[in-house]
């Protein structure tokens, strides 16, 4: 075993029970505890845990990596309104990406009554939604399946995104943190997401009020590179007041469609 796989089992174990001892993972693994300290000390570098007298307890701030079936249900309604808020965003004739995410998969519906639309998208679900809409000219970006999001990524499918120029992104967001910016578990899909960034004019971010103060482990963009946030009325005032100083222009959508 290598030591990245025994953190990643000793950051199971501690996502499962809610922390963890050194001197249980010392036995378990047949190492030192002083490996296993610097295993835990990395980990609260990473923002997984936090260290404490004798082993680690879970960040519950931290954005961990979820199935999509899963991320579906929370904050359901929550999200409806965002997709729909963030639709009225979209003009005919708009060239526009949109990102993986559950938020972002609930929007297809609501593009119905646009015109003239050029969509990419490396979202197999959202692809799909899209398919039987005639005013689309509909572009899926190639690459490998992250069955966990539904979606495309890859070395091939970046170049793809970077042969063109897009009006408007739509970016989901697992993590959004004022100093972290907006972030992901998988790097594979920030290296995505920051291609789809360098070739839109605009990037509007869509996340629900749960995600912001957690972080992951990739980084996207920062708080102050987006152009517009889309989410409810429970974001934290703080952090309203924050992005609206950088110049982040922030619909509530809860209110709008209400």
């Amino acid at each position: 075993m290598t030591s990245a796989e025994r953190r990643q089992q000793i950051m199971a174990h501690i996502r499962n029970h809610g922390s963890g001892k050194v001197d249980e993972f010392t036995q378990q693994y047949d190492v030192s505890a002083v490996t296993i300290r610097h295993d835990l000390n990395l980990l609260e570098k990473e923002g997984c845990v936090f260290r404490c007298y004798g082993g680690a307890t879970l960040n519950p701030n931290f954005a961990f990596e979820q199935p999509l079936h899963r991320k579906d249900q929370l904050n359901r309604s929550a999200k409806q309104y965002i997709a729909e808020a963030a639709a009225k965003l979209v003009n005919d004739g708009d060239t526009i990406i949109l990102d993986s995410g559950t938020t972002i998969g609930l929007m297809p519906k609501y593009l119905n009554n646009k015109q003239h639309l050029v969509v990419m998208t490396n979202a197999i679900n959202t692809a799909y939604q899209l398919s039987n809409n005639d005013s689309v000219d509909l572009h899926v970006v190639g690459g490998n399946l992250r069955r966990t999001s539904c979606s495309l990524t890859g070395h091939q499918g970046e170049e793809q995104v970077r042969a063109y120029l897009f009006d408007k992104l739509f970016l989901g967001v697992d993590g959004f943190d004022l100093q972290a910016g907006i972030t992901t578990p998988d790097n594979h899909e920030a290296q995505m997401n920051r291609a789809m960034c360098d070739v839109a004019r605009q990037v509007i971010a869509v996340a629900d009020s749960s995600k912001f103060g957690r972080k992951s482990f990739c980084m996207i963009r920062a708080a102050h590179q987006i152009d517009i946030l889309v989410t409810d009325s429970n974001i934290p005032h703080a952090t309203h007041q924050a992005l609206t100083d950088m110049g982040v222009t922030v619909i509530l959508a809860d209110r709008t469609i209400n």
